[in-house]
């Protein structure tokens, strides 16, 4: 029995894509609570960390720079978290992991981007998963001016 990816069924699973590789995707998260959030997803079917390529690690590393340079640029950010849980594919049966990223950006300090004001209150603890769905027009607006950056 073939077991399929949920994100790659769904579109706009993962968000919006905003760079491409030849190994890996970034997308611009649908839930902007962390201004930049983002997600990094490999681009074939890989169950654990062990079993990429070096690669796939080396251009996995030239993406987090890419990313964490962009995102001082743009927002400056005071730090930025690196998730790679897979805790959801093992809701299933059988579990299918894949190998993704999430890319969160945080930040000490009020940051306002298009009359929107971005808040961290967990800052320096581990984030509460609070959705925070920003309107069309500014998410828009996020990704083009995250791309102009990269």
């Amino acid at each position: 029995m073939e077991v399929k990816c949920e994100y790659c069924q769904i579109p706009g699973a993962y968000g919006n894509l905003i760079y491409e590789t030849e190994y890996w995707m970034v997308f611009l998260a649908p839930s902007q609570r962390f201004l930049g959030t983002g997600v990094v997803v490999l681009k074939r079917q890989c169950n654990k960390l062990s079993d990429l390529e070096s690669e796939e690690w080396a251009e996995f590393t030239k993406i987090v720079e890419k990313l964490e340079t962009t995102l001082t640029k743009v927002f400056n950010p005071t730090l930025f978290n690196w998730s790679c849980f897979m805790n959801k594919a093992y809701r299933d049966d059988p579990p299918n992991p894949e190998i993704h990223w999430h890319f969160i950006p945080r930040y000490a300090h009020k940051v306002e981007f298009e009359g929107l004001t971005f808040e961290d209150p967990d800052f320096g603890y581990i984030p509460q998963p609070i959705e925070n769905i920003i309107p069309e027009n500014i998410m828009k607006k996020l990704m083009d001016t995250i791309k102009r950056n990269l």
